[in-house]
């Protein structure tokens, strides 16, 4: 008797614990409500194998993604530029969350498009301190002293070298924060001497480096300008282009420049060819500019060719802009994620940012690929090689690709043809650098004026022919509304 007594008041109890926990879960369901954050991204499957599936993993259901697509954008274009064609696609969707360009960001920043993250960052003390330093700076410097935005990565170069090469020809070290001018006053101090094919280089690269890559290379880590976008003019004729293209044009002539006449790179092939096409990854540069992408190759080199000579390889900071050696226009950021000061999910698309830019998101995608996290302290080395001189100076933002889209289609080309003219007459002797550059910039800016007259006129002439096509689909209507009046 006692125990069928002890069983029904297990059974009792037994109910009411079903009963109650069904009561909590129906509560907080309740209390929970799902969210929808529209993101702005070039394309779906690769936003959720990137970000939308780990913040699902860690974060849970609650916040769903509907992923706005750039994917076409260069498609239907229409005569409109990328940026306005991008544009129209955020007024028209209204995504909460946006991923920028540094262009777009400052842009957005400055029509006041964009939600300040300092409130969040402030109220939920979320920890800044962890992420690249130069980064943040520099992003403040964009938004007034305040942050806009977030971004999860960037790529980076730094200067590598071979440390047996340096050692075996008496050559002073690599030193952090090297200029292109200290880079090519070092590559001066190897040989010239050999066959092309088996002779040591001071500087190199994957492929064949022509002087007009060096002059973009060097100028682009000086954040020069070849136009002012602004103004669209010219503005090559200058002191201190004059000075690059100088120094890129003494490289060149000075042999020491990884650059053979009949040799165009390694053009397809296995895996071994391509890294026995590799100057650098063969022992037979000295210093080269690279990505961390580098050291990955060296260490897949080893595993890959049985005859491959090991050598001790070094990695400095640089190219640094000379004129403010604490900073680099090499770094440049994958996207900015912002929140869309239109958004009505502005505290959800905060939840989505903090993740993508936290420890727990860089602790697992340091451990895939090669990109630098911002978030310091999850990339410390790869195959045992420090990444510190990637994190060491400041990121600078290039002016060079403000308003691109407004340059004419041809016009780098025909730059480039006019510069290569005029630089190979300077390399013959039959012009001085002076008269070079005087000539490129009245030459050029004759081909960006007729350029962009031709361009007003092919818009003009499509806004035109949308307009009558406009009128003519609209015209009967018109008319017919003008008859029913008239008769009324």
């Amino acid at each position: 008797m006692r125990g069928k007594i002890w069983s029904k008041v297990a059974l009792l109890l037994m109910s009411c614990v079903l009963v109650a926990g069904c009561s909590s879960g129906a509560g907080k369901k309740k209390e929970e409500t799902k969210s929808t954050l529209k993101v702005v991204f070039g394309d779906e499957s690769w936003f959720y194998q990137e970000y939308g599936d780990l913040f699902t993993m860690k974060n849970g259901e609650n916040i769903e993604f509907e992923v706005v697509s750039t994917q076409g954008l260069y498609n239907d274009l229409e005569n409109k530029t990328y940026e306005e064609a991008f544009n129209e696609l955020i007024d028209k969707e209204k995504p909460d969350v946006l991923m920028l360009d540094l262009n777009s960001y400052e842009q957005y920043i400055s029509d006041g498009k964009l939600v300040e993250l300092d409130t969040y960052i402030e109220k939920e003390k979320y920890n800044l301190e962890g992420i690249y330093p130069g980064l943040i700076e520099m992003l403040k410097e964009i938004g007034g002293s305040k942050i806009y935005g977030l971004s999860p990565s960037f790529y980076g170069n730094a200067v590598f070298y071979n440390k047996d090469l340096f050692n075996k020809y008496g050559v002073e070290m690599p030193h952090e924060g090297m200029s292109w001018q200290d880079i090519l006053d070092l590559a001066r101090r190897f040989p010239t001497d050999g066959d092309e094919k088996t002779r040591i280089y001071g500087y190199g690269d994957n492929y064949p480096v022509s002087m007009d890559q060096l002059l973009s290379m060097i100028s682009s880590a000086e954040g020069l300008m070849n136009v002012n976008t602004d103004t669209m003019k010219v503005t090559v004729d200058t002191d201190s282009w004059k000075r690059v293209f100088q120094l890129a044009i003494d490289a060149d002539k000075s042999g020491v420049v990884y650059n053979p006449q009949d040799d165009e790179g390694f053009t397809g092939g296995t895996m071994e060819e391509y890294y026995q096409s590799q100057p650098f990854l063969m022992g037979r540069v000295a210093l080269m500019v690279s990505s961390p992408y580098m050291i990955s190759n060296l260490k897949d080199v080893k595993d890959r060719l049985k005859d491959f000579k090991p050598f001790e390889l070094g990695i400095v900071s640089g190219p640094v802009d000379p004129a403010d050696p604490t900073s680099t226009y090499n770094t440049s950021l994958g996207q900015i994620f912002a929140i869309n000061a239109d958004s009505p999910n502005k505290d959800a698309a905060w939840d989505f940012i903090k993740f993508v830019n936290g420890e727990d998101f860089a602790r697992v995608k340091s451990r895939s690929g090669n990109n630098m996290m911002t978030r310091m302290g999850f990339n410390k080395d790869i195959d045992g090689q420090s990444l510190d001189p990637f994190y060491a100076l400041k990121p600078k933002m290039s002016k060079n690709y403000r308003n691109w889209d407004k340059m004419p289609d041809n016009f780098y080309g025909e730059y480039n043809m006019i510069m290569t003219r005029e630089i190979g007459l300077v390399k013959e002797n039959k012009k001085t650098l002076d008269e070079a550059l005087k000539t490129i910039q009245s030459e050029a800016q004759a081909a960006l004026d007729k350029g962009l007259k031709e361009k007003e006129a092919k818009k003009d002439k499509a806004g035109e022919e949308g307009a009558s096509s406009d009128n003519a689909s609209g015209g009967g209507t018109s008319e017919s509304a003008t008859d029913a009046e008239t008769t009324e």
